[in-house]
């Protein structure tokens, strides 16, 4: 039996300019398209002018659609993964559906492109050699604090997504678990017309922010843990 393909692709942040041509190329080219938002998506896809079938694919609705999905690919239709912006299954829906047709055999094609994690570290100013993906913190102050110590001695850099009505609370337990002096950035609205970023001690942005107002995306990325250094002479 001749399967059908799953394309992983990833699609603009922000700036519709950032879609890569091999992306529309594939959602042209597959028989359906499985979208977070059918609706979000809708708007992409009317901008490049792709009329490919939409399917609607979440975490909740795994369960219910994934024999379905199976049954797509044995049928010999190619399927395209899109979450709302960016590369699929980072903070966004998919890893259940990759793993289950990892598991059963099919195959699966990455094309690469956005992803607001890379896009913020990039500019950062703080070192990208080796770094900890944290995603979304849970809501839970207690968890957020116990998190936060786990990774303190961590020698590796911290990303993590927060929304803006959170920010200013997740940058007072930095302060106050990780301390005041950790190198912070803050990208807001990256690739857009509002995009705001932010670089200092912790303390500093701390204050910043609460002079200033954000709205939609935001990457925080931490600094590690500096070793003190002792001279023995």
């Amino acid at each position: 039996m001749n399967h059908g393909k799953l394309y992983i692709v990833s699609t603009p942040i922000g700036n519709l300019d950032d879609m890569t041509f091999r992306a529309v190329e594939t959602l042209k080219a597959v028989d359906i398209i499985l979208a977070e938002d059918t609706r979000h998506t809708s708007k992409l896809l009317n901008h490049f002018d792709i009329g490919t079938k939409l399917f609607s694919y979440r975490d909740q609705n795994h369960s219910k659609v994934f024999r379905k999905i199976q049954d797509f690919l044995d049928s010999g239709m190619n399927l395209a993964l899109v979450s709302d912006s960016g590369t699929p299954l980072i903070s966004d829906p998919g890893f259940k559906l990759v793993r289950g047709l990892r598991d059963a055999g099919y195959e699966l094609v990455p094309i690469p492109g956005c992803s607001a994690l890379t896009a913020a570290l990039s500019i950062s100013g703080i070192p990208t050699d080796a770094f900890t993906f944290l995603g979304f913190l849970p809501k839970s102050s207690g968890k957020i604090t116990s998190i936060l110590k786990k990774y303190s001695d961590l020698e590796t850099t911290l990303i993590l997504y927060e929304s803006p009505f959170r920010v200013n609370k997740l940058l007072k337990y930095i302060v106050d678990v990780l301390g005041g002096n950790r190198m912070v950035f803050i990208g807001n609205e990256l690739t857009k017309i509002n995009e705001k970023c932010f670089y200092g001690k912790a303390s500093e942005i701390l204050e910043t922010l609460g002079y200033t107002k954000l709205k939609g995306e935001i990457v925080v990325i931490i600094s590690k843990q500096e070793k003190s250094s002792r001279n023995f002479d």
